[in-house]
């Protein structure tokens, strides 16, 4: 199924955020991945799930030459 981050990509552009394993739920963000992981871990998350949201979404379409 897919996730809808839109409302973290408009909130977090262009910042690491770590999430609960929902995939959905922001527990720390930074400019770092390793700032993001610090923070969750003050939290008192082990191995929260790390990803980058873009500066802004620009649409790709691949198609093989």
């Amino acid at each position: 199924m897919a996730i809808d981050w839109t409302e973290i990509f408009e909130k977090y552009k262009g910042l690491w955020v770590a999430l609960e394993k929902d995939e959905e739920t922001v527990i720390a963000s930074g400019k770092t991945a390793k700032e993001a992981l610090e923070e969750a871990h003050k939290k008192g998350y082990e191995k929260p799930i790390l990803a980058r949201m873009p500066e802004e979404l620009v649409a790709y379409v691949g198609c093989e030459l």
